[in-house]
C-alpha cells in the first residue's frame, strides 16, 4: 500500500510507555459536503485559506490532525507518525479510559453523514487496519470504533452511512 507523507504540525508526544490499543474512524469533508477539494489536507497542515469559504472562518483556530486520511479515490495520507499523538479525538472516553488521543490512532475518511463511503475507501481502510495490526497487536476489530462511540452526543462520525460490516482486520 502506498502512503503519502504530508506532515502536520498538530501533534505531540504520547505519555511514556503508552501502548496503542484503539483506532478511531472519523469522517470529514471541507467545505462540509464537498469532496476532492484538498482542503482537509490544508486544515490538518494549518494552511486552510480562511477567506475561501465562510465555514473555514469557524474552524480557522482549531489545531486538529489525524494519523491517516483516506480520500474518496483511496489515496492514503499520513499526517502524524504512529508513535506520536495526533489531535483527533478531543474530549473522549473508551473502556473507562479518558483522553483517547493518548492510546489511539485516528483515521479520517473523506465523507460525511449524508452519503455512503466508496468501495475503494473500505478497501484501503482494511489494508491499513491489517498493516496497523501487525505493529499493534492490542488493536482488534472490537477496538476499531467511530468518533461517535468515544464522544457520544458531541460527535456523529463516521455517520449512519458508514458500513461497519465492511470493516475487516486480519
Amino acid at each position: 500500500m502506498q502512503i503519502i507523507d504530508i506532515p502536520s504540525p498538530h501533534f505531540d508526544d504520547r505519555p511514556d510507555g503508552m501502548e496503542l490499543s484503539l483506532v478511531v474512524i472519523h469522517a470529514i469533508s471541507l467545505p462540509p459536503g464537498e469532496f476532492g477539494t484538498g482542503r482537509v489536507i490544508d486544515f490538518f497542515c494549518n494552511r486552510l485559506p480562511v477567506n475561501e469559504h465562510p465555514y473555514f472562518r469557524t474552524i480557522a483556530e482549531l489545531k486538529v490532525s489525524s494519523h491517516y486520511f483516506i480520500d474518496r479515490q483511496g489515496v492514503v495520507v499520513r499526517f502524524v507518525p504512529e508513535a506520536k499523538r495526533a489531535w483527533h479525538a478531543g474530549v473522549s472516553r473508551f473502556a473507562d479510559r479518558d483522553n483517547c488521543n493518548d492510546f489511539s490512532l485516528g483515521i479520517e475518511l473523506e465523507g460525511d453523514d449524508s452519503q455512503p463511503f466508496t468501495a475503494v475507501q473500505y478497501e484501503m481502510l482494511n489494508q491499513l487496519l491489517t498493516d496497523i495490526r501487525c505493529r499493534c497487536p492490542l488493536i482488534t476489530r472490537e477496538r476499531v470504533v467511530g468518533h461517535a462511540d468515544i464522544a457520544p452526543g458531541r460527535k456523529t462520525d463516521p455517520g449512519p452511512f458508514f458500513d461497519w460490516d465492511r470493516v475487516r482486520i486480519s
